[in-house]
């Protein structure tokens, strides 16, 4: 499993899943592989999730959601992960630029938080649904790297956050979030 099959993978499961569903059908999807390559996925989700921990995403993430622990910026790069190949690069390249996303664009109008946790384990269920056991322990590793200095302010600061991201600030301050 590379990265190219895994986005294939999740770009099949848009396909044919909901969009709240997509997690769930790529696991379905992933189970039907070799036992090396469903374990092999999982290391590739870890490597896209380091891949996208950084300080403007989070900003992002916290922007979106009205607030983002370090769990909630795990299950908001899950949710990101079952966007697709081109919504991730994209919103990595300038996380601004999820105010163009339609999910994004509906959150901000009906108070909605995007993440979803069920994303970090599609690997793990598949495995779990392949066998019938766990998905090794050293079936992948995870490093993430040190976040950016320049980013390390309090997200709640506003004039900061709309500086920076300021699509995305002027469309959730629009939605006054109850």
């Amino acid at each position: 499993m590379d990265k190219h099959t895994f986005w294939k993978l999740i770009a099949t499961a848009r396909t044919e899943a909901g969009p709240d569903e997509v997690a769930a059908r790529a696991s379905q999807l992933l189970a039907r592989c070799p036992d090396a390559e469903i374990a092999a996925a999982q290391q590739v989700l870890w490597d896209l999730l380091a891949e996208s921990y950084r300080s403007p995403l989070w900003a992002a993430a916290y922007v979106i959601n009205g607030g983002c622990s370090d769990d909630g910026f795990d299950y908001f790069r899950g949710w990101l992960l079952t966007q697709g190949e081109e919504a991730f690069a994209r919103a990595l390249a300038d996380p601004d630029s999820l105010a163009d996303h339609p999910a994004v664009l509906e959150a901000a109008a009906e108070g909605l938080e995007l993440w979803d946790e069920e994303a970090l384990s599609i690997a793990w269920a598949a495995y779990e649904s392949a066998t019938g056991r766990e998905l090794p322990a050293d079936s992948f590793t995870i490093s993430y790297p040190a976040l950016d200095p320049s980013w390390d302010f309090d997200f709640d600061d506003t004039a900061e956050t709309s500086t920076r991201l300021p699509r995305l600030s002027a469309l959730f301050d629009q939605a006054a979030r109850p």
